[in-house]
């Protein structure tokens, strides 16, 4: 059974640019012997991170992110079983948010800057599958 899950967090230092690319090196390492694929959104201070893959090693990795100590305000937006994955071709996608066109951004907030703890999960999930589809995602690994 594949599920995708969507949580976002909060960098423990300000500004999360030094910390992403141990994260996604990490990531890329990992995901492949594990069956993850996803993309990992960031700017300011958060995270906005989608998983998908088999339901238990998808939680197990959602797991061991709520005790990383890179991380604080771990919350969960959106758990699904779904019929097919979104992010097949990435072991670990990555978006820089503040390089994104605002006007992607304004159709899915009151202003060009997204901070998924005050959007419904669902609208976190539309604007990650815009990315995607749009080519907003990058290093393809």
């Amino acid at each position: 059974m594949l599920v995708r899950l969507l949580y976002a967090s909060r960098a423990v230092e300000p500004g999360p640019d030094g910390l992403v690319e141990p994260i996604l090196q990490q990531a890329r390492r990992n995901n492949p012997e594990l069956g993850i694929t996803g993309v990992l959104c960031y700017g300011g201070d958060v995270f906005l991170q989608a998983l998908e893959g088999g339901r238990d090693a998808v939680n197990a990795v959602y797991n061991r992110i709520v005790g990383d100590k890179r991380h604080r305000q771990v919350t969960l937006l959106a758990y699904d079983e779904v019929l097919e994955r979104r992010f097949a071709g990435w072991t670990m996608g990555q978006v820089n948010l503040g390089k994104v066109n605002s006007s992607t951004l304004l159709k899915y907030s009151a202003k060009a800057l997204i901070d998924p703890y005050t959007l419904p999960g669902r609208v976190s999930c539309a604007l990650t599958a815009e990315l995607m589809a749009t080519a907003s995602i990058i290093g393809r690994c």
